[in-house]
């Protein structure tokens, strides 16, 4: 919760709570967004993934969240994953929210400009800003459980020039020393049509506790219907046996294009996301 400064006249300047709680911002959201997409493709290994690295950093920090940095390698190419941490009030095991902050070296499915990099304003900037926006208005005094932002490098090479898909987080997990809670990973969830179906790997019960917060609160995003089994940031937690979930709109018709640009993105539809997992985190243990 933020603190609300005042100046009383004769009486020296004052700080008071407002009673009324921070919650997650659409819009300040999509700034979150268009920052991100001031750097460029965010190609893991290039400088514009250097600077974006260095950019949720400086956002955390500035947030109050104690940081840690991991880096790695794949065929050559220098990576970073980025974790930030927040104690719960109980401890416990962490919850973790995951999102990717890499894009697609090569647009494949362009029909006009399949050799052009991504620019990934909902693919890989859209999660990002959630996580960031809930970083500032979680209020880590009232979470009961720790939890955990991870930002993954190196998501979406899938298929070219020999990368696997889902580098960064398959090397978070195999190199994982403490028991997780529950993993919940993000991604493209800014398109202005949004439709989150049931990504049908993920674990039931996380999805309905999410599905039901999101029905709760009016949202009519989350759609309680499975749709599509997706390789994503989520299966290398499954496959070590920790609760995951995806949310993710697969039906983005700008998926893997170089129209996947900011004008797609919808404030309303990262307000829904985030207020979704603001109210599930906040409600947990």
């Amino acid at each position: 919760m933020r603190s609300l400064c005042v100046t009383l006249l004769f009486a020296l300047p004052s700080c008071s709570t407002p009673s009324q709680e921070v919650q997650f911002d659409g819009q300040r959201a999509l700034l979150f967004v268009e920052s991100q997409m001031e750097f460029g493709p965010r190609i893991p290994g290039s400088e514009a993934s250097r600077q974006t690295a260095g950019w949720v950093i400086e956002q955390l920090e500035a947030k109050g969240w104690e940081i840690e940095i991991q880096h790695f390698s794949n065929l050559g190419t220098q990576l970073i994953n980025i974790i930030a941490k927040s104690n719960g009030v109980s401890g416990g095991k962490p919850i973790l929210l995951g999102a990717h902050y890499d894009t697609r070296p090569f647009a494949d499915r362009d029909t006009i400009n399949p050799e052009s990099p991504v620019p990934g304003a909902n693919d890989g900037a859209s999660g990002v800003a959630v996580l960031i926006e809930l970083a500032d208005v979680l209020d880590r005094d009232r979470l009961r459980q720790p939890v955990w932002l991870v930002f993954f490098d190196a998501e979406d090479s899938g298929n070219i020039d020999g990368w696997d898909w889902i580098v960064g987080s398959s090397f978070f997990a195999d190199n994982l020393t403490q028991d997780l809670e529950a993993v919940v990973i993000v991604d493209m969830v800014g398109d202005r049509d949004l439709q989150i179906f049931i990504e049908k790997n993920s674990d039931p019960s996380l999805v309905q506790e999410i599905w039901n917060t999101a029905d709760q609160l009016g949202y009519q995003a989350f759609v309680n219907t499975p749709k599509y089994s997706i390789i994503d940031d989520h299966l290398p937690f499954l496959q070590i046996g920790v609760p995951a979930v995806d949310i993710i709109d697969f039906d983005y018709p700008y998926w893997h294009t170089i129209s996947d640009t900011v004008d797609k993105v919808s404030a309303d539809s990262l307000e829904q996301v985030g207020r979704t997992l603001e109210h599930w985190l906040e409600n947990q243990g």
